[in-house]
C-alpha cells in the first residue's frame, strides 16, 4: 500500500510539475513577444532602419540619371576639420571629413564651367565649412542626408548650374 501511495504521490508532483511548466513557457512567450514589440517600437522612432545611409533622396533622383561612365568625382586633397556650432551641452564640437562631389560630364554647362571645379577649391571649401559651421553635432547626426542635400545646394548656387548632382561626405568623426 505504501508503494502505491508513493506512485501516486509521484504522478501527482509530475503532473503539477508539467502544468506549472506550461503556465512558465506560455507567459515567457507571451513576454518574448511584448518586448520584440517594444524594442521595434522604440527602434522605429529613433528612426533605426536599414537604409543606405548616403542615399539621400533628392541626391539620388538626380544621381539615378547619370550613369557611372558620365560621372566625373572631384575628391578634396585634404580633409576637413571643421567647428560646429555650440550644441545644447554648451561644448564646443569639431568634425572631421572628407569631401567629394559628383560631377556630370554630359551636363550641357560641363565644358565651360568643368574645369572651374579645381581652380575654385578654395571657395568651395568655404562654402562647405560655412555650411556645416552652421549645424550643431546633434543636427548632423540626426539628418545627414539633409546636410548632404544643403550642401549640394549652396554649391550648384555658387556654380549656377546643376552640373555637380551629388555631395559624398565620408569618415566622419565627431570630438
Amino acid at each position: 500500500m505504501k508503494k502505491n501511495m508513493l506512485t501516486v504521490l509521484v504522478l501527482a508532483l509530475v503532473v503539477v510539475n508539467i502544468v506549472l511548466t506550461a503556465i512558465m513557457m506560455i507567459s515567457t512567450t507571451s513576454t518574448n513577444q511584448k518586448t520584440a514589440k517594444l524594442i521595434d517600437n522604440i527602434a522605429t522612432a529613433m528612426e533605426l532602419e536599414l537604409t543606405n545611409p548616403g542615399a539621400s533622396q533628392a541626391g539620388a533622383a538626380g544621381a539615378a540619371n547619370v550613369s557611372i561612365e558620365d560621372t566625373e568625382m572631384y575628391s578634396f586633397t585634404e580633409d576637413f576639420t571643421i567647428p560646429l556650432t555650440i550644441g545644447e551641452d554648451g561644448t564646443q564640437h569639431y568634425m572631421v571629413c572628407k569631401v567629394a562631389l559628383s560631377i556630370n560630364k554630359n551636363h550641357e554647362d560641363y565644358k565651360k564651367k568643368g574645369a572651374l571645379v579645381a581652380s575654385s577649391d578654395p571657395l568651395l571649401r568655404d562654402t562647405i565649412i560655412s555650411v556645416v559651421g552652421s549645424h550643431t553635432m546633434e543636427e548632423i547626426r540626426a539628418d545627414q542626408d539633409g546636410l548632404r542635400n544643403e550642401l549640394l545646394s549652396a554649391i550648384q548656387q555658387q556654380f549656377g548650374s546643376s552640373m555637380i548632382f551629388r555631395v559624398s561626405i565620408t569618415d566622419m568623426q565627431f570630438g
